[in-house]
């Protein structure tokens, strides 16, 4: 009962996807690009190709940056001179 105490929101990981949060980008990702297309494409015959090419890139997209960030931190700014 103390541990449901003491959670809080937005400080304390949920411990069910402590390790595996990173995997919740996809049924994000696919969530978004599904309604954004839905307002967003004239002919619906392309509508799951177009979702998917999304969700790729959005995806693709959040790796691209993870990577470009973890170069950033570990080697770029340990290279900056400390006074």
């Amino acid at each position: 009962m103390t541990a449901i105490l003491a959670y809080i929101p937005l400080l304390d990981p949920i411990p069910v996807f402590h390790d595996w949060w990173f995997l919740l980008l996809i049924p994000l990702a696919l969530g978004i690009s599904v309604i954004y297309k839905a307002m967003r494409v004239p002919d619906l015959r392309e509508f799951w190709r177009q979702v998917a090419v999304m969700t790729t890139l959005i995806v693709l997209a959040m790796i691209a940056g993870a990577i470009l960030l973890t170069i950033f931190v570990r080697v770029l700014i340990p290279l900056i001179p400390v006074e």
